[in-house]
């Protein structure tokens, strides 16, 4: 029964084995992380781990015929066997001689002398054959009970000790699986961050999409198309006027036909004007008093045309064609994009906090998974990050805990309207760690790290340099699920964009766990420069969207020559521009 069992036994784990063989997993987007590539051969692992396992129960259960079954029958038909046939002779001879002795004690005294003799000696030959007989079966009873104390109990220690060997092969294999496991663990941690990071994402874009309003792009031949009204300068003002709009994204050209009726109800049409488009910017709402408006620049103009779309719904298709951009300042403390302004205000905000993290607290058990409190944050944000605080600020240690600095420069970063690893690159980096090719991900990501404006390389490396210490307990894996969506993100919000977090998660535990390697170049200029204040001798007027207007009196901040001869580079009333070099003097 028991050899039964573990024949069936056997039988069953080796058809789940096969299943596990032949399992596939659905793989959702087009490539697969290692983790989850490691998961998916994991149940092969599974599966070769089961047949080594039952191999041994098979060996098992063919050495229990040999080891347990054939001896016991032996000893089953030998002894016992012989017991039983001793037995029976017993019994016949009993029988017999009861039924001699019973005739012959009925024998009648008056017989012959001669004749009670014969008798006499027929009883005592009966009774030797009987008494043999008994001597013969007694013995082989004791012969089979002292034989039952060897040789049964030598097989059952003989399969037992089988038994031990296949439970021991079960331990080496389970202690050469150990590896293995600790690695699938890993991996399957790394997977279950990912998971929760995308799902987060995930169910905010649902949100976002339940919540906007239910407005698409019609089908055709342009990127977008329709009704804007343009905002037109007249002698006594602004005006508003409908035009019938056009954009082709891959050849940046914006075309506006307007036409008009005249009086009697004609309707009168001018030729269409074509542009070439050069930017896109969402209208702050505070600076003007239409709603739904944007501002575009282009080639064939000076100064920029506003535009007003149908609703807020629509100036987002506008705006997600032309790849608009949100205004320079969104919040007090939140830049813009990190190609079109200085950064070097928040470059060294960034450096004090991470100087003060490494000082007190690098060793801290989940020092960037644990978010501090939001009024706090806020207030380091709009203190410490903002451009008009002072290059000089000091950081107070006794006020700013670790976690409030940590969740303000993951908030900083993460608040840039174009992220530091920029949207021109996002999908090269990701195309790059899809690779299977392990030295080639790292050869990639380090050239395209190149490929980044300099201030991006500047910030990067500064962070990257901080995570990249030793005495973080922070694994890898772990800061990547916390700055892959912040360094990195899709301009556009999708479905398939939110799959990809997971490849923007290695291309951070690329940079850290080869810091070393993809490093940009020292940043001893980026404290070398002399940043000065100044105050304007002449006020100005701006006439580009990157320089400044001030009056006469204005005092600057962060002030260094810019790439522009003639021009400074310089930060008033929280905005970072151009200014003239001779309308100002130093302080």
């Amino acid at each position: 029964m028991l050899i039964s069992a573990l024949k069936n036994l056997s039988a069953a784990v080796q058809k789940f084995s096969q299943s596990l063989q032949d399992f596939q997993f659905e793989c959702i987007g087009d490539a697969e992380t290692d983790d989850e590539i490691n998961i998916a051969q994991s149940l092969k692992e599974f599966s070769q781990l089961l047949n080594t396992v039952e191999e041994e129960r098979r060996r098992l259960i063919q050495n229990a015929d040999d080891v347990l079954i054939t001896p016991l029958e032996k000893f089953r038909k030998e002894q016992i066997g012989a017991a039983k046939e001793g037995k029976k002779k017993f019994d016949k001879e009993a029988e017999k001689y009861y039924t001699v002795l019973e005739k012959h004690l009925n024998l009648s005294s008056k017989k012959k002398e001669s004749f009670l003799h014969e008798a006499d000696a027929q009883i005592s030959k009966e009774r030797q054959i009987f008494c043999d007989a008994s001597l013969e079966y007694v013995f082989k009873i004791q012969e089979v009970q002292e034989r039952k104390k060897f040789e049964f109990v030598e097989p059952l220690l003989a399969f037992l000790q089988g038994l031990f060997t296949f439970y021991h092969e079960g331990y080496e294999l389970a202690h050469e699986f150990e590896p293995y496991k600790q690695q699938l663990q890993f991996n399957l941690q790394n997977t279950r961050n990912n998971f929760e990071s995308t799902r987060q994402e995930v169910e905010n874009l649902m949100k976002r999409i339940k919540s906007a309003e239910q407005d698409f792009k019609a089908p055709g031949q342009w990127t977008m198309e329709g009704f804007l009204y343009v905002q037109e300068k007249r002698p006594l003002g602004f005006t508003w006027s409908r035009h019938y709009c056009s954009y082709e994204k891959e050849t940046k050209m914006f075309t506006m036909s307007n036409s008009e009726i005249k009086s009697g109800g004609k309707q009168v049409k001018f030729p269409p004007e074509m542009f070439k488009l050069q930017s896109c910017i969402r209208r702050r709402t505070d600076s003007i008093d239409k709603r739904f408006c944007f501002d575009i620049e282009v080639m064939e103009r000076h100064g920029i045309i506003t535009l007003q779309a149908l609703s807020e719904s629509n100036r987002r298709l506008w705006m997600e064609a032309m790849d608009g951009k949100e205004p320079v300042r969104k919040h007090p403390w939140c830049q813009s994009s990190v190609t079109q302004h200085d950064r070097n205000s928040g470059t060294y905000s960034t450096v004090k906090c991470i100087h003060l993290v490494e000082t007190r607290g690098i060793q801290t058990l989940g020092l960037y998974r644990i978010g501090g409190v939001n009024s706090k944050v806020q207030r380091l944000m709009t203190s410490v990050f903002a451009a008009k605080a002072p290059a000089d600020m000091d950081l107070d240690p006794d006020t700013w805990d670790n976690k409030t600095i940590t969740s303000g420069l993951k908030n900083y970063l993460r608040c840039l309207a174009e992220p530091l690893l920029t949207y021109r690159l996002h999908k090269d980096f990701i195309m790059a760690v899809k690779s299977d090719d392990q030295n080639y991900r790292v050869r990639a990501v380090h050239a395209l790290v190149h490929k980044l404006p300099e201030k991006n390389k500047e910030m990067l490396d500064i962070l990257i340099k901080h995570l990249f210490v030793q005495k973080n307990l922070m694994t890898v894996s772990n800061l990547g699920v916390i700055f892959g969506p912040t360094l990195m993100r899709s301009q556009e919000e999708t479905v398939a964009a939110m799959m990809n977090i997971k490849f923007q998660n290695i291309v951070v535990e690329i940079l850290i766990e080869n810091y070393e390697k993809v490093t940009v170049s020292p940043l001893t200029h980026l404290f070398c420069c002399d940043y000065r204040e100044a105050k304007a001798i002449y006020s100005c007027q701006a006439e580009h969207s990157h320089e400044l207007s001030f009056p006469k009196g204005a005092l600057f901040y962060n002030v260094h020559p810019s790439v522009e001869p003639g021009w400074l580079q310089a930060t008033y009333n929280g905005r970072t521009g151009l200014i003239p070099e001779n309308y100002v003097v130093f302080l």
